[in-house]
């Protein structure tokens, strides 16, 4: 297959992106966040923490903060989603853990398609999320000289809040 990098597809219809993008994940409340395209990893991952688990009618959720923005630990999203799976992951380093796996939507462009995403911490990493081969195959290729070819996600109100906001909402509750 050859890249025409003055194109945004290849002939079989794979949209051709770079080696990191703009994405967003609107059904958690995400509008944007940047992400590592990483062909190395089978699975996709998004940093989280605060991570609690709890059931709600006989289902099991789960509830997690995340930094949407690099470099910025003052701004967060507070994400509920049902528990597809738990597995165990072999990180980067080799350490193998074991991770709730969420479905979610992902929003690329123009494009929108669901994918599973495991949660952990990973704040000494550059990016807030990676997107792996399971979910790029069949719709991505990556060319790997270029970056941000899709597009920023367009901005909407942005449902972040502090740390502060968060803890008057919880005494407000009781």
């Amino acid at each position: 297959m050859e890249l025409n990098r003055n194109r945004q597809s290849t002939g079989d219809g794979l949209r051709i992106c770079g080696w990191r993008e703009w994405a967003s994940l609107p059904s958690l409340g995400i509008d944007s966040i940047k992400v590592k395209l990483d062909t190395g990893a089978r699975t996709s991952v998004l940093h989280a923490w605060d991570i609690e688990t709890y059931a709600d009618r006989g289902r099991q959720w789960v509830r997690f903060r995340v930094f949407p923005a690099q470099r910025n630990k003052k701004r967060f999203v507070c994400c509920e989603s049902l528990i597809a799976d738990r597995r165990w992951v072999t990180n980067s380093g080799g350490s193998r853990e074991r991770r709730f796996v969420i479905s979610t939507d992902l929003n690329m462009g123009r494009d929108t398609w669901p994918i599973e995403l495991t949660l952990t911490n990973r704040d000494e990493m550059g990016f807030r999320m990676l997107i792996g081969r399971e979910a790029m195959q069949g719709r991505l290729v990556v060319d790997p000289d270029v970056s941000y070819t899709i597009g920023r996600p367009a901005r909407k109100k942005a449902r972040t809040k502090t740390q502060r906001e968060v803890e008057k909402e919880e005494r407000a509750q009781g």
